[in-house]
């Protein structure tokens, strides 16, 4: 089951979930190879990454599963948001630079269609960065974060997944060797325990990141098939905050129709 967006957001307003999310930037960083102009979009609850990298990018936008629910973002200027499904973005075809997929793949109902979508809209020689929970570590063991929740990847697991949805994959690194706990004397020693898991226990970190370039000497078949599922947006009373949170219901057109 997807989280929700309240849940999410919640977590990472916790000094845990901003020590997550520092972390994980500070993983991702090294990944970030300059593009001029570039064009980003975070898919899935990207927002406490998107916050740090949308000032290098020409544009950035926020999509978010239908399932998870969308809140405004960012804050202080015209609303990037989008309420999508993964597996058919409004997209034109090459049309991104760069696609960061946090709290995504785990939940997806078939993570090779999301990826091949992903391919579809990547322009040539453009950049995946992908943040899975490590099938290894603890986080994926801990229901209180939500790295516990959806199926976690190992590296393997998630080389294959790249392979199969025809892109070539790049560096594939763990990160979040510090346990998921709120003992504040343990978050605040995360800088030396990181440090010491990098290189002692690698394969054992919180998240898998990898990343992937789009291989252009291959074309995939798509599948013509029309769209599975309806938004209908959940009627909130007038003059509610932008930035409050929106949730969704999803209906299969099919129930309609008495199928």
């Amino acid at each position: 089951m997807h989280l929700d967006i309240i849940e999410l957001q919640s977590f990472y307003a916790t000094a845990l979930g901003k020590l997550a999310s520092s972390v994980i930037t500070s993983a991702l960083d090294p990944l970030w190879l300059p593009m001029p102009q570039e064009r980003l979009v975070g898919i899935g609850y990207t927002l406490p990454y998107l916050n740090h990298f949308a000032s290098r990018a020409e544009r950035a936008f926020a999509f978010m599963p239908a399932r998870q629910g969308a809140t405004g973002w960012p804050h202080d200027q015209a609303v990037s948001t989008a309420l999508v499904y993964d597996e058919e973005l409004p997209l034109p075809d090459s049309s991104v630079d760069r696609i960061l997929l946090v709290h995504t793949l785990e939940f997806s109902e078939s993570s090779s269609e999301t990826l091949k979508e992903i391919w579809r809209v990547l322009s040539p020689n453009g950049q995946l960065i992908v943040v899975v929970p490590n099938r290894r570590g603890v986080w994926a063991r801990m229901e209180h974060t939500p790295f516990g929740s959806g199926r976690p990847f190992s590296r393997g697991q998630l080389l294959q997944a790249f392979r199969e949805a025809n892109f070539t994959p790049g560096k594939v690194i763990n990160a979040l060797h510090v346990p998921p706990t709120r003992w504040r004397w343990l978050q605040q020693s995360s800088g030396l325990i990181e440090s010491v898991g990098t290189r002692l226990w690698p394969l054992f970190g919180g998240v898998v990141i990898g990343e992937a370039h789009k291989r252009l000497y291959q074309g995939l078949p798509v599948l013509k098939r029309s769209s599975r599922r309806v938004f209908v947006p959940v009627l909130t009373p007038q003059g509610t905050a932008r930035q409050q949170p929106v949730k969704v219901t999803i209906h299969d057109p099919r129930e309609r129709s008495g199928q």
